[in-house]
């Protein structure tokens, strides 16, 4: 009878142990855990900032291979005061000077259909993303080095224009003098021609038209607050201003080395 009461003490007193040695392994199991997961944090964080090998990074512009892209431009944005004729009669942009930036986005977006143009879509379509990026870097180059940069200046416009410019708030984007925008991807518009500067903004007014239009809704807000007549005023007045963006006439024959 003494050895079964010892036997069934000792079964207790283990049954009473089991639970407090299990309990007492529990945290030292999760702090095994939590420390591996510690230590495969840096890990992880270092993993998500690299960047994936398959999606490397754009190349830069390289001006000099533009030179050897720009075939199809030359023969409109090259010749001061040559004029588009169709779908609308104005005068190509002055874009020697231009931001490059601002370029690759408006070729990107011909190319998308954004922009809706017929000769620039088709000539955009034939441009891949580094055949684009080459093409802005050349023309945002293209002139530089010769003629001084005119200074930056802030004139007063007359007080008709003044309530127009302050209802978009234009300057807050494309700056004070209208050529020193606050991000390179918004246009240098100092000094551009004043009948392509209302094209382009009466195209953002334009919907369901396949060969006039440009959606960027930004864009689209603004100009859908004024007239015609209004916008044309407001071009007009850009292009007195003095800017950075010309026209440089290019020879017939071109060596691989002009810019």
């Amino acid at each position: 009878m003494n050895k079964i009461l010892s036997s069934l003490l000792t079964l207790a007193v283990i049954g009473t142990a089991f639970p407090a040695a299990a309990q007492a392994t529990k945290p030292a199991a999760a702090a095994d855990v939590k420390s591996a997961a510690q230590e495969a944090q840096p890990a992880a964080a270092a993993s998500a900032a690299t960047p994936a090998a398959a999606a490397p990074e754009a190349k830069a512009g390289d001006q000099k291979a533009g030179a050897m892209k720009v075939a199809m431009c030359i023969g409109c944005h090259n010749i001061p005061g040559y004029q588009s004729s169709f779908p609308e009669v104005y005068k190509v942009p002055k874009i020697a000077g231009q931001n490059a930036k601002y370029i690759a986005a408006a070729l990107t977006a011909y190319r998308k259909g954004d922009r809706r143009q017929p000769t620039m879509r088709a000539i955009a379509a034939s441009l891949n993303d580094q055949d684009i990026l080459d093409v802005a870097a050349f023309y945002e180059n293209l002139g530089k080095g010769g003629d001084d940069a005119p200074a930056k200046t802030e004139l007063t416009p007359p007080s008709d224009v003044a309530k127009l410019l302050a209802k978009a708030n234009c300057a807050s984007c494309h700056g004070n003098d209208f050529k020193s925008p606050i991000d390179p991807s918004y246009p240098k518009l100092a000094g551009q021609y004043a009948d392509y500067l209302y094209a382009a903004l009466k195209a953002y007014q334009t919907d369901k038209n396949p060969h006039v239009g440009r959606s960027n809704a930004i864009m689209a807000g603004m100009a859908r607050q004024y007239t015609h007549g209004e916008l044309k005023l407001m071009a007009s007045y850009f292009a007195t201003l003095p800017g950075d963006v010309k026209t440089v006439p290019e020879s017939r024959f071109r060596g691989p080395n002009q810019f």
